[in-house]
């Protein structure tokens, strides 16, 4: 079981790179990027799980707080020109 579920990650991260690769605008390209930080994720926490670890749970956990700040930060960035900004 645990191999069906590396095979259909390594699928899955194929696929999401040929996303990135051939994405239209930089949007899909930053959302196909997040999109292979989430299979990341699930690729730790299947590690963890095999390797009876439980702390990379936690890991992953981290990880995926970290690729969403991240991927909203970009998109900001992308959409306004900036991630914020300082009136005086």
């Amino acid at each position: 079981m645990f191999l069906a579920a590396l095979i259909a990650c390594a699928f899955s991260s194929i696929l999401i790179l040929i996303r990135a690769i051939l994405g239209k605008t930089t949007f899909d390209r930053v959302l196909a990027l997040n999109s292979l930080g989430t299979i990341i994720v699930i690729g730790i926490a299947l590690h963890g799980f095999y390797m009876d670890r439980p702390e990379f749970i936690d890991i992953a956990i981290v990880y995926a707080l970290i690729n969403f700040i991240g991927t909203i930060a970009v998109l900001k960035l992308f959409s306004s020109g900036s991630l914020g900004s300082f009136k005086k």
